[in-house]
């Protein structure tokens, strides 16, 4: 195996982890941004207050991008999967 298949197939996992994980991160920095927000508009100075939000609207978010990111997933390791005799000789 090359050092570029290396760097290909570790390049490529950082992508689908990227893809992954970009709704799940995204949907909590915009929920922490509308917390943040409120504290500042109320001068509420509650650490844990952003908490539950988060967690809601990450639980929300992971029904309905569950699936697509299972299939991404499942689509990713078959076809790592598939190469792999490729990749030895």
């Amino acid at each position: 195996m090359t050092p570029e298949a290396v760097v290909t197939i570790g390049q490529q996992a950082v992508e689908m982890t990227l893809m992954i994980s970009a709704p799940l991160l995204l949907s909590a920095l915009v929920i922490g941004l509308v917390v943040s927000v409120f504290q500042a508009a109320t001068q509420i100075n509650e650490m844990t207050l952003s908490f539950i939000p988060k967690l809601l609207g990450i639980f929300l978010v992971l029904i309905f991008t569950g699936p697509w990111m299972i299939s991404m997933l499942v689509d990713y390791i078959q076809r790592l999967y598939g190469n792999i005799p490729w990749m030895i000789g």
